[in-house]
């Protein structure tokens, strides 16, 4: 007991120069008593919330902490507007108080205490008339290739603003030049006054009228606009500015308007100077919903971007990221990397140096993205993958500077691309991930590209020197089997150079639109293909240009392939939300490369939500553990459930 007192009596330590103020009972940050030594943290000290303890932050700050280190919980007060100005939030185990982190490979113990920062959550987010703002700030002294930053270490981090019922949405009708009033394709809530908006280009630039020659990035001459709404009434948004340029609505082309204002805001204190990353570790959990991550990313450093999943393989399986904004990044929008079972869904990317939604390294399976709409400025591929053995639906890539979609994987000396990969069963092992096809890839488009519309396994070091445009450049001919090919439906390209470039073999494309294109087909590999379905409008040069074989006849679709459906559905919970009467409604997603029959959560089916149970729903009692699996139409039942706590 005396040595517990002896602890308490520490007004502060010191990490360095620094002064360290611990919580010394749970309560409100703005109440002294909450506090050693009796006194609010002030400006540049380093912060502890010890473990058990439960600290509401309640104020608006504008002075900046060095550091606040998270043992026990730190939950933000939903009813009021906050802020937080830190050069370093670390959600951890452990009592620490160090500036480093970002190599803690966390292998978390049952039962050990988790520190948690909640931003909101699922069941209780932040109120929509009130604003959760955290500034990133650095501080002299600290190492400015990790920091600032937000860094969960195996806690509990949680971001979850005010909903909307769609944060992009197409045009109703077409935005001419002058035009002050948008019609949008649907009535939009959660949409208000002063929020950003992106108004899409849809008007592919050049530096010549014909549009034959290559402006020299995505952002010279671009039509994309943005604006701040004055009024919403209805499918209608009065914006506080005309138009500079016209967005068509012709048909299934029309352009796309995003809104990047959230509730919940991470954004970095002075970008110009030092931009803040975000990152969670292997054994963490939490969620990002409603969130806005604005200025982070630091420019050409390995692993410190605006969203990062780090190597936590299944250990976030429930995680997802849903109705984030994510915009004016130096580095990426969302890295998913060494992550498997991670839903990212109706997202916004605007503005980004390198790639945008990022699969890293090759070994990344099960991971949904559906309904995502990256644009604009970005120095690399909208969406980027080695591994196809993930979910992409309904996403739209517009005006970027390289690619909408890019599949990249090319063998070196230096790299083998036989990695170790998750199997549907859980188990790994060693896999040439070129031979991966899709879960699924149905209702993608690409639109307003300068370059490719959709590099599919094509180029690699020797077709970028033009030496080779063999089956040996890119993918070098290596793909999936005739049993297991890669499936593309319900594909749409518009107003683009390259509307696709298929280079792999075995390539199943069931439904193709391409329109208000240079080329369609470029260089394509008809090794074991199969298409059908394929609708080609105003292709000005080639619309099959120097193909590898003779393209299949749609008469004879599937041609050589056999596809089969060997492959079980992949389920995620990705909601459990506690509702008045004790019962709790658990809404998640599930996956497959066909029809689903069935979802199941604790042996009750659920009701589809959308086509296919890519969402569903169910009400169930209050339980401690949920377990949730899907049968497919060709009778795969799940092999590895998803089984969490009911309050995890």
């Amino acid at each position: 007991m005396r040595l517990t007192l002896l602890l308490f009596c520490f007004v502060s330590a010191t990490f360095g120069a620094t002064p360290v103020v611990r919580s010394v009972q749970s309560g409100p940050w703005s109440a002294p008593a909450t506090w050693d030594g009796g006194a609010v943290p002030g400006a540049g000290v380093a912060v502890l919330v010890r473990s058990g303890h439960t600290i509401t932050y309640d104020v608006k700050a504008t002075a900046a902490i060095r550091s606040l280190h998270i043992a026990g919980t730190l939950t933000f007060a939903t009813a009021r507007d906050t802020q937080l100005n830190a050069g370093l939030i670390r959600v951890q185990q452990d009592e620490g108080t160090d500036e480093d982190g970002f190599e803690c490979d966390a292998h978390i113990a049952a039962g050990d205490a988790r520190g948690a920062l909640l931003i909101g959550t699922a069941e209780a987010p932040i109120q929509a008339k009130h604003n959760a703002l955290i500034r990133l700030v650095l501080f002299e002294g600290m190492n400015a290739e990790s920091l600032p930053a937000v860094v969960d270490c195996g806690g509990r981090m949680e971001f979850h603003g005010a909903e909307m019922s769609r944060t992009w949405v197409k045009l109703g009708t077409t935005a001419s030049k002058g035009d002050s009033v948008l019609t949008l394709a649907e009535p939009v809530t959660g949409w208000k006054a002063g929020d950003k908006l992106v108004i899409v280009s849809t008007n592919r630039q050049s530096k010549h009228p014909d549009k034959k020659t290559f402006r020299e990035h995505a952002h010279d001459l671009t039509e994309t606009e943005e604006r701040l709404i004055k009024e919403v009434k209805g499918p209608q948004i009065t914006l506080d500015t005309p138009l500079l340029h016209t967005h068509i609505v012709e048909g299934r082309y029309r352009g796309e308007v995003a809104n990047l204002s959230r509730n919940v805001i991470v954004e970095s204190a002075d970008p110009a100077k030092a931009r803040g990353h975000t990152m969670y570790h292997r054994g963490s959990s939490g969620a990002i919903h409603y969130a806005e991550f604005r200025h982070l990313g630091k420019e050409g450093v390995l692993g410190r971007y605006s969203i990062h999943f780090h190597l936590v393989r299944d250990s976030m399986r429930g995680a997802s990221v849903i109705g984030a904004s994510i915009w004016d990044s130096g580095n990426r929008w969302i890295t998913i990397h060494g992550t498997d079972y991670l839903v990212v869904r109706d997202c916004v990317g605007y503005k980004s140096i390198g790639h945008g939604f990022f699969l890293e390294d090759g070994t990344e399976v099960f991971n949904v993205l559906k309904q995502v709409l990256p644009f604009d400025h970005n120095d690399g591929a909208g969406f980027w993958w080695a591994n196809s053995l993930n979910t992409f639906t309904r996403n739209v890539a517009a005006d970027c500077d390289e690619y909408g979609y890019r599949f990249d994987a090319v063998e070196s000396p230096e790299f083998s691309l036989t990695l170790s990969v998750p199997t549907a069963s859980g188990e790994r092992k060693g896999t040439d991930i070129r031979t991966l096809p899709f879960v699924r890839f149905e209702g993608n488009e690409s639109h307003t590209q300068r370059r490719h519309a959709f590099n599919f396994g094509g180029f690699g070091a020797e077709g970028r020197n033009r030496e080779d445009k063999g089956r040996n450049e890119g993918v070098a001919g290596i793909g999936p089997d005739a049993r297991h090919p890669f499936m593309i439906r319900d594909y749409l390209a518009w107003d683009v150079h390259w509307a696709l470039h298929p280079r792999p073999p075995c390539v199943m494309v069931d439904g193709m639109e391409a329109a208000h294109s240079h080329y369609a087909l470029w260089f394509a590999n008809y090794d074991r293909h199969a298409y059908r379905g394929i609708k080609l409008t105003d292709i000005t040069v080639n619309p099959d240009f120097q193909p590898l074989g003779t393209q299949p006849k749609a008469a004879e679709f599937p041609g050589k392939l056999q596809p089969v459906d060997d492959l079980p559905p992949q389920t995620i919970i990705t909601h459990v939300l506690p509702q008045k009467d004790g019962q709790l409604l658990i809404r998640g997603t599930t996956a497959d490369n066909g029809d689903v029959k069935q979802v199941l959560v604790n042996g009750s089916a659920v009701t589809a939500t959308a086509k296919n149970f890519a969402q569903w729903q169910v009400t169930l009692p209050k339980a401690e553990n949920l377990t949730a699996s899907a049968e497919d139409a060709a009778g795969n039942a799940e092999a590895k459930p998803h089984t969490q706590a009911a309050n995890h």
